[in-house]
């Protein structure tokens, strides 16, 4: 197929499709609402720092005239063969999904929508809102009916921000239609953008599969994210469990993941990014009574109080103790703070009385403060050090870049206690043996 391809969303996802379209031989008309972003995309130019190899790529199919950026998205549709739907979905402070970005840009969409073109939603969205919320969107601006005039189709993503190329092969694309043409046709438009890593891991062959409506690929986005969630929830238990009881969680869960039925995940000082944090309160949102759904995302968001908490005990009292966090980031090499750990940090070390600072080797110290976070530099000194973003840059530390340091609490299980000789060296979810003497009281 030669196809013209809309991208509405040039973000961390779309972006990066839009230029994996472009490579297949495609012409793709990438649309945002912000200007900068696109004007960059249209001098070749990256807007964003991180994504591997997207620089080069998109410098290619830019020069090559295959992808061209435009502010206008319902032009962009009229014409094109394919919209492809990546505007982000939010969440508000009670958790409760926010589609405001999602329905202005259906609209737009309807407004340039033509006759026999496929539109498909890969933003991850509560279950049933393609089918009850976005289609009515598209039917009403285009004057035109779903599965009769165009087809829709949901098809979530399903790769992460820094190797969206590398997983674009390597996961099965799921795919579910308004009906059951949409889903065909959804299905050999993602057969002719993508191609699949062999992997004999799969109960099948890799590729497209089908999931036979948008509710069945809407809900298997959730799940798979929510399942992590819940997963890191149960972990977290048992870290905090571990460390009354004075042992090593690390080596226990090593322990029970030999056995090929176990698969706890590692425990955190916090769950951020654009994901986990979000995507199950938008289950939640269709499913208000699961509970374990909803325990696990209060355990998760209750972790940076319980480092605090630990820290706390250590010193007696935090009141006036200079605490550094090292990590903006809500995971170790990719800028970005989307629900980071750091913000709860802050927040948790403020209410004790500290003085909280940040360090990031991604970030400037001006970055820092416009984040609303005080900056510090490699070498200024503190009391206490929290790790909260597993940079690998932080492994190689030791109590000379952190003068006057007294405790070093690890909570991404990822630094040696060796490397902090004469600081006392604490990590989440390892406690003091029994058979040793209790913590001692520092400051």
């Amino acid at each position: 197929m030669d196809l013209t391809i809309s991208v509405v969303g040039l973000g961390k996802i779309g972006l990066p499709l839009a230029v994996q379209y472009a490579l297949g031989g495609h012409t793709v008309l990438g649309c945002d609402v912000d200007a900068k972003v696109v004007e960059s995309v249209n001098l070749g130019i990256e807007p964003f720092p991180g994504e591997k190899d997207l620089g080069p790529l998109l410098k290619r199919v830019v020069e090559a005239g295959r992808l061209k950026a435009t502010l206008s998205t319902s032009s962009a549709v009229r014409k094109s063969n394919v919209t492809v739907v990546v505007v982000p979905v939010f969440i508000d402070q009670s958790g409760a999904p926010d589609l405001q970005h999602m329905k202005a840009a259906t609209l737009e969409i309807g407004q340039g929508l033509q006759r026999d073109s496929l539109v498909v939603f890969e933003t991850t969205l509560p279950m049933g809102t393609t089918r009850n919320v976005l289609v009515p969107l598209l039917e009403s601006t285009s004057s035109m009916s779903a599965g009769t005039d165009f087809s829709v189709a949901y098809s979530p993503e399903r790769v992460l921000t820094g190797r969206v190329f590398e997983d674009l092969r390597r996961y099965p694309k799921l795919v579910g239609g308004f009906d059951s043409r949409s889903t065909l046709k959804a299905v050999d438009f993602y057969k002719s953008v993508l191609d699949f890593d062999d992997r004999q891991d799969l109960s099948r062959a890799n590729g497209v599969w089908e999931l036979g409506s948008l509710e069945a690929a809407e809900l298997a986005k959730l799940m798979e994210t929510t399942y992590r969630d819940v997963n890191i929830a149960l972990a977290n238990q048992f870290a905090v469990f571990a460390e009354k009881m004075g042992v090593d969680i690390y080596s226990v869960i090593e322990a029970c993941n030999s056995q090929p039925y176990s698969h706890v995940h590692k425990p955190g000082v916090a769950v951020g990014g654009h994901c986990i944090p979000i995507y199950p309160r938008l289950y939640l949102s269709g499913d208000p009574d699961a509970s374990v759904v909803l325990e696990s995302r209060i355990t998760n968001e209750k972790m940076p109080d319980h480092v605090v908490d630990r820290l706390e005990r250590v010193f007696g009292s935090l009141e006036g103790q200079e605490v550094l966090i090292l990590g903006a980031s809500y995971r170790g090499q990719v800028k970005e703070t989307a629900f980071s750990g750091v913000f709860p940090l802050v927040d948790a070390l403020q209410d004790r009385g500290a003085q909280a600072k940040v360090h990031d080797p991604l970030y400037s110290r001006e970055e820092l403060e416009l984040l609303g976070l005080r900056g510090s530099e490699r070498g200024e000194g503190a009391s206490a050090v929290i790790l909260q973003a597993d940079h690998t840059e932080y492994r190689d530390w030791g109590p000379e870049d952190v003068p006057g340091v007294q405790v070093f609490l690890d909570g991404r299980n990822v630094t040696q206690a060796t490397n902090w000789q004469g600081v006392l060296h604490l990590t989440l979810g390892v406690g003091d043996r029994l058979s040793d003497t209790p913590p001692r009281t520092v400051g």
